[in-house]
């Protein structure tokens, strides 16, 4: 398996995340101690609710709050949520990883991007 170094390896993940979507800042992470409730977070174009997860190549994406069968979803827009094993040095247990090679099928359910549901709000006229 290659190993990039850090300026490569950063110059390849942010070439995926852009052409796959994953755009999103990381959320702020909260306190040891805090015990408030972690409202999920709202995208600022349309005012819905989003989840933000890390994508196994270390960037963050904003996916839809439901699942939806696969041939409801445009290929560039399929996610799936992936348990990482107990050793990895990623500090979260489900990251999202983009849908490549063998499609789905097309009840299977998948988690659309975000970006495939946003209609953003218009001001009023």
């Amino acid at each position: 398996m290659a190993s990039y170094c850090e300026r490569c390896w950063n110059i390849l993940a942010n070439e995926m995340a852009a052409v796959d979507g994953a755009t999103a800042a990381p959320g702020p992470a909260p306190e040891p101690d805090d015990v408030t409730w972690i409202e999920p977070p709202i995208c600022p174009d349309c005012g819905a609710l989003v989840r933000m997860y890390p994508t196994n190549y270390d960037r963050w994406v904003s996916l839809a709050m439901v699942e939806l069968p696969a041939k409801d979803v445009p290929e560039a827009f399929r996610w799936r949520l992936a348990k990482l094993p107990p050793l990895s040095p990623i500090p979260t247990d489900v990251v999202a990883v983009r849908v490549r090679g063998i499609d789905p099928l097309p009840g299977e359910a998948v988690v659309p991007a975000h970006r495939m549901m946003c209609v953003p709000e218009w001001g009023e006229p």
